[in-house]
């Protein structure tokens, strides 16, 4: 499926039904179907042609979203861009993906007029709040609705630049439909359903919109994170579908309004991202309802990977099924797993190593770029970089990046155990581990620690609590109090501003 079958699928179920909401105010199948046919042309108009690459910079935003399905009947290709990040990064993503046209938030004018100049492939550049007057422009143009075969490029991800340059992920639909079908398969789908959409669409957010539309769901999108208006709009719009990351989940169950907000409309609240504290997610499962469900993925392999529907939280009598919540699920019925050793050969269960993916979930390559594509998927798989293992039945247990692994005294310590450790300490709200060069042990392990509000935490206190739990080896040699962690823009710690602080002293 292309991405405009989604759309075209949710409208064949009703053209007058909501399909995004923002604020009260909602445009229908029949409405961004028409958006996408002007974009669409507008496009062609401009001199766009199938398989250039159209990026588009705003926040979360019915208009912009929808502006996705014409880039996508055009043949063009869609070309998410943060408007977290600094406008020389944007620069360098919209430089590195050639991108010929940019779609804009009034919001990010300036941002677009300081890099704008310095990227001469940047033919058309166009403010949504112009677009009604683009779309209208005199003229006409043909438009090949069926320009992109399924294995063709039909998104380009940026993965960051926190380790140098970043690299542009190539999603084809066959990717895309991977991803949807399984999000289909694994987790509970009624007509109609109503997703609410505060997580970024640029990122996670916006792909899980897909399989919602596929069933003629509505989105309700909220402009900017806001945990209140988030109860609230759950509440309102009887939302049954949801997605936030681990840290966002964190501060909800500390909210105030949770309980006496009714949450009984929701069927699924994903989770993802990031580790989730296993104290906290059976937390979430008393205090939301069972209706969490973990999903596994990357930029490289949208989402699903592995996934952990909510029933599978649950022992067959009902009880919280606790050695599962550190999971990351079992693999996908469409998707390969295995874990690998360093010389490529694939390890039996329990034994640790790199996960390795296989199947139609997996991406083209890195857009330009064959060295780290050709790396990537060394021995014919694709490496996630994580390290973790699979038990006996089948589930799949990530324990941690393998970049983030500390080698203290010899010893390999995986700062997501640490992490974890810490989190069952009912002080802490978030965490991050890190090795620091050390004369003696080579690397020591560190903890920066978020304390919950209104509570204090103390470092020989939190040290002796991990010790207890996985042994003075892997314990912090030094805990930081710290009010907040540096973040990426989906809520991810990064440790990378972790240690350039600590360094800094």
């Amino acid at each position: 499926m292309s991405l405009t079958a989604y759309l075209d699928k949710g409208a064949s179920l009703g053209r007058d039904a909501p399909c995004l909401t923002m604020d009260g105010k909602s445009l229908s199948y029949g409405d961004v179907q028409e958006l996408s046919h002007s974009v669409a042309r507008a496009l062609a108009r401009a001199g766009v042609r199938a398989g250039d690459k159209v990026g588009i910079l705003s926040g979360n935003d019915p208009t912009a979203f929808a502006c996705v399905f014409g880039i996508a009947r055009r043949g063009a290709v869609w070309c998410p861009i943060n408007p977290r990040n600094a406008a020389g990064e944007n620069r360098e993503l919209l430089e590195l993906f050639d991108c010929v046209a940019l779609l804009h938030a009034p919001a990010y004018a300036d941002l677009v007029a300081e890099i704008a100049p310095a990227l001469p492939l940047l033919t058309t550049v166009v403010p949504l709040d112009d677009l009604d007057t683009w779309l209208d422009s005199d003229g006409d143009a043909a438009v090949d609705y069926d320009a992109t075969p399924p294995d063709d490029t039909v998104m380009i991800v940026g993965t960051g630049g926190t380790t140098g340059r970043p690299k542009g992920v190539q999603l084809t639909d066959r990717n895309l439909e991977a991803m949807t079908a399984l999000t289909l398969m694994a987790y509970p789908f009624e007509p109609r359903p109503v997703y609410l959409a505060m997580a970024p669409l640029t990122h996670a957010a916006g792909v899980l919109c897909f399989p919602v539309m596929a069933m003629g769901g509505e989105i309700v999108v909220m402009p900017a994170p806001d945990l209140s208006s988030f109860l609230e709009l759950v509440e309102r719009h009887r939302v049954t579908h949801t997605f936030l990351p681990p840290t966002l989940i964190y501060m909800l169950l500390a909210h105030e309004r949770l309980t006496s907000t009714d949450l009984t409309s929701l069927r699924c609240f994903w989770y993802g991202a990031a580790p989730m504290s296993p104290a906290r997610l059976e937390q979430a499962l008393t205090a939301i309802g069972p209706v969490m469900a973990q999903l596994f993925g990357q930029s490289e392999a949208p989402m699903m990977i592995s996934m952990l529907a909510p029933a599978d939280h649950f022992l067959p009598d009902g009880t919280i099924a606790r050695a599962r919540l550190t999971s990351a699920g079992r693999p996908g019925p469409l998707v390969t797993v295995a874990v690998m050793d360093d010389e490529g050969g694939l390890l039996p269960n329990g034994s640790r190593g790199e996960i390795v993916v296989r199947g139609s979930l997996v991406m083209r390559g890195y857009y330009k770029n064959p060295s780290a594509t050709a790396e990537a998927s060394r021995f014919g798989w694709h490496h996630t970089g994580d390290i973790g293992y699979l038990d006996d039945d089948g589930y799949l247990f990530i324990v941690d990046r393998a970049k983030d692994m500390i080698i203290t005294g010899g010893f390999n310590v995986y700062s997501a155990e640490v992490e974890q450790a810490l989190m069952a300490h009912p002080a802490v709200r978030d965490c991050g581990v890190v090795g620091l060069p050390d004369e003696k042990w080579g690397e020591r392990v560190v903890a920066v620690v978020q304390p919950q509000p209104d509570m204090t935490a103390d470092p020989a206190e939190l040290v002796a609590f991990v010790k207890e739990r996985i042994g003075s080896d892997k314990a912090p040699k030094q805990i930081h109090i710290w009010p907040d962690l540096p973040r990426s823009t989906v809520g991810k710690v990064l440790k990378t501003d972790i240690k350039a602080r600590l360094r800094s002293g």
